[in-house]
């Protein structure tokens, strides 16, 4: 039989404002608190990873290419940006 455990948690600012908040919103004890979102993040924790679906990006016609080839970097950027880009 397990027992109730006596610890000190160092809780960061933000994680402290949030149980402060919903202690006064729920008028309960920090240990009902505390002991709650426990509870609900270790459920979810144990829970297997859900997969997400898998995506796929839409095409999307961009008309002929205007540059004779793309393998000349720099003849790209000349049509891209005019000469100054040098």
């Amino acid at each position: 039989m397990l027992r109730c455990m006596r610890t000190t948690l160092t809780l960061d600012a933000d994680v402290a404002a949030t149980v402060q908040r919903l202690q006064r919103a729920r008028e309960c004890s920090l240990k009902a608190v505390v002991n709650e979102a426990l509870r609900r993040g270790l459920q979810e924790m144990e829970e297997p990873r859900k997969r997400g679906g898998v995506y796929r990006t839409p095409s999307v016609d961009l008309g002929r290419c205007l540059v004779g080839s793309l393998d000349d970097v720099s003849e790209v950027l000349a049509l891209a940006e005019g000469e100054a880009f040098r």
